[in-house]
This record gives structure tokens, C-alpha cells and sequence, in this order.
């Protein structure tokens, strides 16, 4: 160890740290789960040719690498442990080009994706991708574990945005891969590979992306509430199967709705029930929104229809605090399920039932319009109690019998790893095997993750 330490340190100088505190961050993440031991240094690349020679090290020397952003991910994909090298490219933060006549930007994977949005807003541009945590994570970290957020259900993941990656393998070499042309199939899809593959096929180190020119028209928002959880579901796949594209349609159940306005203080929001905010965006949104809005209505909501930009804002910001809410009362296990959007309500029927099995609360949120759940399984201490693992085992199970899969955008990680057998099945639990022994023969990149 002490050999390697040294060639980074001959290599990368002041890069490289050894720090007590910077070790003990890099054993965490947003999941709530922390390693057993602090790792070998945390390198803060800065350039292409930093993340080049920390791989040609680990490589020559068998060195396992964990590569690592924000540190915003919630499945353990970027925790790191004895013996490792953490690869830190927040510093690789910088926009490198936008073209607005091609509609696309140029960017570092450290940008954050807040950060970025408001860059492109002063030029009448925005990125699609849109995780609740926007605000602190990279678009390098939304690129590895292919984050949705709150506006994918109309706009897409960000494996729709992305058209081109410039990836460091794990021998040095660097990759230069898709195009910036709207259109182009030569050869196989390795950018599209390269997306959720949470760090185990390569470092990203550049990313060219898509943007869109700012949506024309009204926006408007509905805010809805429901006596229960499932009748607010059967409300979003009711507005889906009418043909409505919201923009933005999130549900909360009641214990995550009142969490979330506890932390927030905010008037004006009843707790007690389970709320839908439906947002609706272009030339249409009007239209769209009073079309809802009679779903809702036909349906026993309670509803109000706002087209005042702010008030939409301050709907929105409830959705996106359910995280820190959630911090606020314990240990959180926050897991991520998809199903098809007509199935939603049978999953929230499954959720209230194994809850009342376990005698647990699993506070749970949706992208209601692409049947995206976010379970949370709160708890004291730092150890998740057995009984936890045997409910989140139902809940996968219910999710793939409904035709769903086990994560929807926060990756497999560490936390969801026991269970990927269930959806992929022994054949292509294999050739995926395969396929990271192609790009990491000896197995150096994020050990101990998804496989």
C-alpha cells in the first residue's frame, strides 16, 4: 500500500489525500450505509490525464478503484473501503461548450446538475434530467446510475440526453465514444452502455449532451389530495390512460407528505392524506391541466389548479424535500422500484399490505407518471434490523410479478445486489459478468458492486 501511495503522490502530488476526515466521507454515501474502513487516499482528479494516471497505477499494481462525485448516490455505489483508491472528479466541474445551433453542451462529469440548468436558463436553454437532488448531484453521478427525476416521464432519463462519452478504462486508455449528431448507429451502442453502469466498466470523464430551448407557454400545477394512497394512484394511471402527458405528476402517501411539511413549515398543506401534484408545461398546458384536473375530480380528489409560476414552484419543492424529511427521522433505507404505470396502484395496495404484515411504516413517494416508487424503510441505529430485509424482499418480489424491476434510477450499488439474480436471471446474470471482465479483466473498478 505504501508503494502505491507513493507513485500517486510522484504522480498527482497535492491531488492526493490522506487526510483522516477526507477518508472517513469517502466511506458513505446518501444511502445511510458507511464501509467498515477508511480507504488507501482519495485522489481529486482535475484533468483527463489525472484520472489516466491514477488508472495506469491501480492497473500496474492490482489497486481497486472507487470512482466518486457528490456522493449523493443512495444504493452504496460509490462507497469505498480498506485498500482502495477513491477517484474524486467533483473538481472536474467546468461546461466546456455550448452549442445552441446544434442544441447540445460539452460538459465535465463534477457539473452540478442545478448548476448547470441555471447556466443554460440564462440562455434560454435547460437539461432534461431532473433528480429530486439536482441541487447537489453531478451530472457525471446522473450518468452512472441513469437518473430520471421528476420530468423524465415526458422528457426522458438521462440515457436520453446523453449522445457521446469520453470514458478512461481501466488500463489508462481513453474512449471517445457516440457523436454529436442527432443520428448515428455505427457499430454497437457503448454510450448507451456506458450509462447506469455505476462505475464498474470505466471513469467518465466527459460527457456531451442534449439540451432543450425553454418550453413556450404555461405552466400549470395541480395539487390534489386523496383519502388514501391508492385512490391517488388510481388517479395517475387514470390521467396516463386518458392520454394526458404531464410534465411533472409526483405522489406522496400521508406519512411522507406529513414529514416533508414538518420540515418545511410550509402553510397550506393538509396533511393526513395522500397528495398528487400534476404539472403541465407548452403551448397545451392548459388544456392539459383542466383535463386533469376533471380526472381528478371524477375520482373523489380535493384538487386546486395554479398557472402562478411560484406557487408551482412551492408545490414542487414539498416533492423534493421528502430526502432531508426522511433524514430527520432515522436511518433511512430509501429503495426504488418501477413498474408499468397501470400497475401503480396494485404496488401501493402491496406496499400497505406489507406494512401492516411487518408492523412498519414505509413511507413512500412516486414519479407517478412512469410508475417510478421510492419506498422508504426508516429505523434507528446504523444496522438494518432483519425484519426490514424480509419486507424489502416482498416488495421487490411484488414489483417484478407486476412486471416492474428492481430500480428504477438509483443502480443496484451494494444495497440491491442480493436480489439482481431474481430480474436478470443465470444467463444474463453471466454475460453481464462477461462483459465487465471485457472492459475490467482484473476486476479492479468499484469492487464489491451490483455483481
Amino acid at each position: 500500500m505504501r508503494l502505491v501511495l507513493g507513485q500517486l503522490v510522484d504522480a498527482l502530488g497535492d491531488a492526493v489525500s490522506t487526510d483522516a476526515a477526507t477518508l472517513v466521507a469517502a466511506q458513505a454515501d446518501k444511502s445511510g450505509h458507511r464501509s467498515a474502513s477508511a480507504p488507501l487516499a482519495v485522489v481529486s482528479a482535475r484533468s483527463i490525464a489525472d484520472v489516466q494516471s491514477v488508472m495506469r497505477i491501480a492497473t500496474a499494481t492490482g489497486t481497486p478503484v472507487v470512482t466518486r462525485g457528490a456522493g449523493t448516490g443512495l444504493a452504496g455505489g460509490a462507497i469505498a473501503s480498506a485498500g482502495e483508491i477513491v477517484l474524486d472528479v467533483a473538481r472536474m466541474d467546468r461546461i466546456l461548450e455550448i452549442s445552441e445551433a446544434d442544441q447540445l453542451a460539452v460538459v465535465e462529469p463534477g457539473i452540478l446538475n442545478g448548476r448547470f440548468n441555471e447556466i443554460l436558463a440564462a440562455r434560454g436553454f435547460w437539461f432534461a434530467p431532473d433528480p429530486a437532488s439536482r441541487a447537489i448531484s453531478t451530472v457525471g453521478g446522473n450518468i452512472a446510475t441513469n437518473a430520471g427525476g421528476l420530468l423524465c416521464a415526458k422528457y426522458g432519463v438521462t440515457r436520453d440526453a446523453v449522445l457521446g462519452l469520453k470514458v478512461v478504462l481501466a488500463d489508462g486508455r481513453l474512449l471517445d465514444l457516440g457523436h454529436r449528431s442527432v443520428k448515428g448507429v455505427t457499430g454497437l451502442d457503448l454510450t448507451a452502455l456506458m450509462v447506469g453502469s455505476e462505475g464498474l466498466l470505466g471513469v467518465i470523464v466527459e460527457a456531451t449532451v442534449r439540451i432543450r430551448r425553454a418550453v413556450p407557454g404555461t405552466v400549470a400545477t395541480i395539487a390534489a389530495y386523496f383519502p388514501s394512497v391508492t385512490d391517488a394512484a388510481a388517479a395517475a394511471a387514470a390521467i396516463t390512460s386518458a392520454g394526458i402527458q404531464p410534465a411533472v405528476m409526483e405522489l406522496m402517501d400521508s406519512a411522507s407528505l406529513e414529514a416533508a411539511a414538518t420540515l418545511l413549515a410550509l402553510p397550506g398543506i393538509s396533511t393526513g392524506e395522500a397528495h398528487l401534484v400534476v404539472q403541465t408545461d407548452g403551448p397545451a398546458a392548459q388544456e392539459e391541466a383542466n383535463a386533469a384536473y376533471a380526472v381528478i375530480g371524477s375520482l373523489g380528489g380535493r384538487a386546486a389548479l395554479s398557472t402562478d409560476l411560484v406557487e408551482g414552484e412551492r408545490l414542487l419543492a414539498v416533492r423534493r424535500s421528502m430526502h432531508p424529511a426522511m433524514e430527520r427521522l432515522g436511518t433511512t433505507l430509501i429503495e426504488d422500484v418501477s413498474v408499468p404505470r397501470s400497475a401503480l396502484p396494485a404496488m401501493f395496495a402491496e406496499i400497505v399490505r406489507i406494512e401492516q404484515h411487518y408492523g412498519i411504516r414505509i413511507p413512500t413517494v412516486a414519479h407517478a407518471g412512469d410508475g417510478n416508487l421510492h419506498p422508504n424503510f426508516v429505523f434507528s441505529g446504523t444496522e438494518v434490523p432483519e425484519k426490514v430485509w424480509q419486507a424489502a424482499d416482498e416488495l421487490f418480489g411484488a414489483a417484478l410479478r407486476l412486471g416492474g424491476t428492481l430500480t428504477g434510477e438509483h443502480g443496484i450499488g451494494i444495497l440491491k445486489k442480493r436480489w439482481l439474480g431474481l430480474e436478470l436471471g443465470d444467463d444474463q446474470l453471466d454475460l453481464q459478468r462477461q462483459i465487465k471482465q471485457v472492459f475490467d479483466p482484473l476486476g479492479i473498478l468499484n469492487p464489491g458492486k451490483v455483481f
